[in-house]
Parts: structure tokens; sequence; C-alpha cells
């Protein structure tokens, strides 16, 4: 399976030190080979680098790994490939435009048999199921809503086609605009808020390790989510099964079951 790395937080902030030890899972301490992606919010715009190439030995990581890119919400995959071929096309993160922004999505899981009928300008570009169900949010969404909604309104909308979604398997993905951090766990997903008091946190796949104190202001607020913690001195807590979040501004503000919302 393939792991994810969201960040969302009320302050421009750099993601060097969580994606130092989640770029070596991709091909040194854990198996997850077959390319990698990250995409950047800034402003309106979104800066984004993918590669086929594992992240623990690609050039283009090493030096995201070296750019403090600041940003309010980022989505990092690094991919094993369950379904389409290793290339670029297939690298996650996704992006597509709605509602005059751009949007990025990453999926870990594997969904079986699912091959929506999707019409109108949300089509994929490989052949992923990750991809198709980007364009099915999507496409679900524009139909749902003419203009951009709140993500409170948007929220049991994404939840329930969420829901149709996980029907055909493990569904855990990150999904933002720039604005807020929509994600979802089928099997494993974990968050930390890092705020006020800050301490030392520890990578588990890296000898590494920073004192937020020292580089933090008072008032930052940042949620990190991982497939799998990233620290070993942390106290991560766990998404619920099949549980939607959403977090803006660094906290989490709504979090919903979508077990068994596809029937109801």
């Amino acid at each position: 399976m393939c792991q994810l790395l969201g960040m969302n937080c009320n302050t421009p902030t750099d993601i060097c030190f969580s994606f130092s030890g989640f770029r070596v899972r991709g091909g040194r301490s854990d198996v997850h080979k077959d390319g990698w992606g990250i995409a950047f919010f800034e402003g309106r715009g979104c800066r984004s680098f993918i590669d086929v190439q594992q992240a623990s030995d690609s050039p283009v990581a090493e030096l995201v790994r070296q750019y403090p890119i600041k940003s309010t919400n980022v989505i990092s995959h690094i991919r094993m490939a369950t379904q389409g071929r290793v290339a670029l096309e297939n690298t996650h993160p996704f992006q597509r435009e709605l509602w005059g922004r751009h949007w990025v999505f990453a999926h870990n899981g594997d969904l079986k048999n699912f091959k929506p009928q999707l019409i109108g300008p949300y089509q994929p570009v490989g052949d992923t199921d990750s991809e198709r169900a980007f364009c099915f949010l999507l496409h679900h969404l524009r139909n749902e809503f003419a203009s951009a909604p709140s993500p409170e309104r948007m929220f049991p909308v994404l939840r329930d086609l969420s829901a149709r979604i996980a029907e055909h398997g493990e569904f855990n993905f990150l999904l933002s605009n720039g604005d807020f951090l929509f994600a979802h766990r089928a099997s494993k997903l974990s968050y930390i808020i890092r705020k006020a008091p800050f301490a030392t946190a520890r990578l588990k796949d890296e000898d590494m390790s920073i004192d937020f104190s020292e580089v933090a202001d008072a008032n930052d607020c940042v949620a990190v989510v991982a497939t799998l913690p990233l620290t070993d001195n942390e106290a991560w807590q766990e998404f619920g099964d099949r549980t939607l979040n959403l977090f803006v501004n660094g906290e989490l503000v709504m979090s919903d079951s979508t077990l068994n919302k596809a029937q109801s």
C-alpha cells in the first residue's frame, strides 16, 4: 500500500522535518518505491513535484527536503503500485480545478471494480483507481454546488461520497484546495496537532530531531496527518475507522464516521 502525508496550519510553515522522515519510507525504511509526489499551496497557487523514482533516492525529493517552502496546506504521497503502471500520469498527488481553485488529492488503498461513468470535465489522465475516485468526487461536488460552499456545507456531501467509494475497498485519502484539509481513514491514518507549549520531536525513520519551541511562534498551530506516525516521542492520535475529518487552521473542526453512510 501507499502512504500519505498532509499538513494544515494557521500560518505558512515548512514541512522539511516531516518530509525528511516520510521520504525514506519510499524505498529505504519501507517498500514504497513506485514514485512519489508533493503539492504545496501558496495563496491561490499550487506548487507540485512528482517523480517516478523512489523518494529515498530521488534528487527532486532531496531538493524538496532542503528547500523550506512555506505553505498552509501540503499533501504528499509515496507509491506502491496496485493499479496502473509506474508512470508520471499515475503519480500522486493529482490536481484539478474546481470553482476557480486548485484541488489536490492523494489516495492510499485499492478499489476493486470501481469504474464509475464520468461525463463532463473530470476524466482520468492515467489508469489508476485513485484518479478515478478523485474525478468522481469532483464530478459530484460540482453537480451538488453551483459555487464554492464552505467546508462545513461540503462535509456531509463528501462524507457520503466517500462512503460510496469505500464500498469498493480501502479508501484512505487527503483532499485540499489550499484553505482546508479533508482526510478520510479506511484502515490507517493518524494525526498530531502541534501548538504551544512546543517540545522536541524525534523522527522514527531518520536520525533527526527538532525543538519546535526554537522555530515556532506562540500562536502557531500545525496539524500533521500521516498513514503511520512519523515521530516516536509524541502522542499521535488514530482516526476512527471509516471516518472523515476536516482540518482548518491547524485544528480538527469536524469528524464523522462514513461507515454505513452509503446505505443511509
